[in-house]
């Protein structure tokens, strides 16, 4: 069964993998990889080309290392990504249980529950809230509750606040709290690319937020969500 899956940084766009991990190197290409391929790429053979050796260097290191969470954390998104990108269900529930493995061991990991969130959101936001459940077990309530618990534990990292108010209004750009996050994102700390990335991203929301236009702050956080420029 093929169904239309979007994931955020996968929308964890890119979200879980920029806290530094051994080997520095590796992780760091890792890191550059997908963020590129989330907000840069343009063409969806070349993107899958990139999560591909992503996805295999994580597998590689993990062979190593099997508890290394960044390598987890990575292997995920890359398979989250692919889903959205080949519309695969059995990518989107296999990406679903590495995020609820890791965030079941580390509950506080902030990028692993943004991740997680995110799975959840953009699942709904692509089949509805009925066919996300039935096809995926996919739940509106358990993505927002991720995605509080990721902004709660991110501290005042741009990333957290920046990605939720993405999904939120991508879903319902009327939401307030939607609304609110994307305030707080342009005010947030940006220590990473990532984090940049995504302020300048909640920050060109404000404006069409503050002139009520509901139809044109959907659209815009749609296609500002990671891998947001496929369709």
């Amino acid at each position: 069964m093929m169904v239309r899956f979007g994931t955020g940084l996968a929308t964890a766009g890119a979200v879980a993998l920029w806290c530094g991990a051994a080997p520095a190197v590796a992780a760091e290409s890792s890191r550059e990889t997908l963020t590129q391929t989330a907000f840069g790429a343009s063409d969806r053979p070349s993107a899958l080309r990139q999560i591909a050796n992503v996805e295999a260097n994580a597998a590689a290191t993990l062979l190593r290392s099997p508890g290394d969470v960044e390598a987890q954390l990575t292997r995920a998104l890359a398979t989250s990504y692919r889903a959205k990108l080949t519309n695969s269900r059995a990518d989107a529930l296999q990406a679903k249980a590495q995020f609820e493995a890791i965030t079941a061991r580390n509950p506080r990991d902030a990028e692993a529950q943004a991740a997680l969130g995110a799975w959840h959101l953009s699942a709904v936001k692509s089949l509805g809230g009925l066919v996300a459940r039935g096809a995926l077990g996919a739940r509106k309530a358990s993505g927002l509750d991720a995605l509080d618990r990721a902004v709660a534990l991110g501290g005042q990292r741009a990333l957290f606040p920046g990605l939720a108010a993405l999904l939120r209004l991508a879903i319902d750009p009327k939401d307030p709290v939607g609304a609110s996050l994307a305030e707080t994102a342009a005010r947030a700390a940006t220590p990473t690319a990532l984090d940049r990335i995504l302020q300048r991203r909640a920050v060109l929301l404000i404006a069409p937020l503050k002139n009520g236009d509901a139809r044109g702050v959907q659209a815009l956080a749609n296609r500002l969500l990671p891998l947001g420029q496929f369709k």
